[in-house]
């Protein structure tokens, strides 16, 4: 019997429940990310379920992800090291462009490419016991999974560096003062508090959604007229919606009712 890496489960869809949770399972391993936990984690993102609202990623065990295995990489020729990266990427593009919003429900190690991973989703949420580190650059490598990007963005480059340089590890209120997470929960709480979020966020308008989680990050990197540009174009798109058009009617119908007793 082969072992399961990543597990999936979906909400109750005729209760309004459209949430897919796909949780690392790994625990002996901290959940520390091989070759075949990666395979796993794209085939549970590529069989996401049709009417899937919010995706809920979570870790089995103590640890959320304590980055990348590195049993496997000790012999790898650099072309093999590039494409592995390049793998990276795509697959965590896929949780971060995928058009769905995903909360990451985060405990103990996040470290390494379990950074990268929580990094690219899109609302975190941490307990007190959660820890943060970049260790590449003690074991003489470099980020490969897109910490240079989302880390940097989120804390700074020049915080990143002196993260890599020093293996300095930040803990559960420092990742929250600086947006590694954006809520802090306590101990054994943070999926429950990722699945209240996760049904808070289905009940927005599905474009809506996928305009918050596809535009925003890609007008970060674009020039400033241009980004504004695509705002409009994106602007557009959602609030044409006949669904966004029955949101609005309702709640300018509450508006002109005023308080209720």
């Amino acid at each position: 019997m082969s072992e399961q890496l990543v597990k999936t489960s979906y909400g109750d869809s005729e209760a309004g429940d459209n949430i897919y949770t796909i949780t690392l399972a790994r625990p002996e391993k901290r959940n520390a990310v091989s070759d075949r936990l990666l395979a796993a984690l794209e085939a549970a993102l590529i069989a996401t379920p049709e009417g899937t609202r919010a995706i809920i990623l979570a870790g089995e065990g103590e640890h959320f992800c304590a980055g990348l295995d590195l049993a496997e990489h000790q012999h790898r020729e650099p072309f093999g090291v590039m494409l592995h990266s390049r793998g990276w990427h795509r697959i965590f593009d896929r949780i971060q462009n995928g058009g769905i919003p995903v909360i990451a429900a985060m405990q103990g190690a996040v470290i390494g490419g379990g950074l990268e991973l929580a990094t690219a989703t899109h609302v975190r949420v941490s307990e007190p016991n959660t820890i943060y580190q970049l260790p590449e650059g003690r074991h003489g490598i470099f980020v490969g999974g897109g910490a240079s990007v989302r880390v940097a963005k989120i804390i700074g480059p020049g915080r990143m560096c002196e993260m890599m340089l020093t293996g300095r590890i930040l803990d559960a209120d420092e990742g929250l003062r600086l947006g590694l997470a954006h809520y802090l929960v306590g101990p054994g709480e943070a999926l429950a508090k990722a699945q209240q979020l996760a049904r808070r966020i289905a009940e927005n308008a599905p474009m809506a959604n996928w305009a918050m989680v596809s535009a925003i990050s890609r007008i970060d990197n674009m020039a400033t007229d241009d980004g504004f540009f695509v705002e409009s174009l994106t602007a557009a798109l959602t609030q044409t919606s006949p669904e966004v058009a029955e949101r609005i009617g309702h709640f300018l119908t509450r508006k002109g009712k005023g308080p209720q007793k």
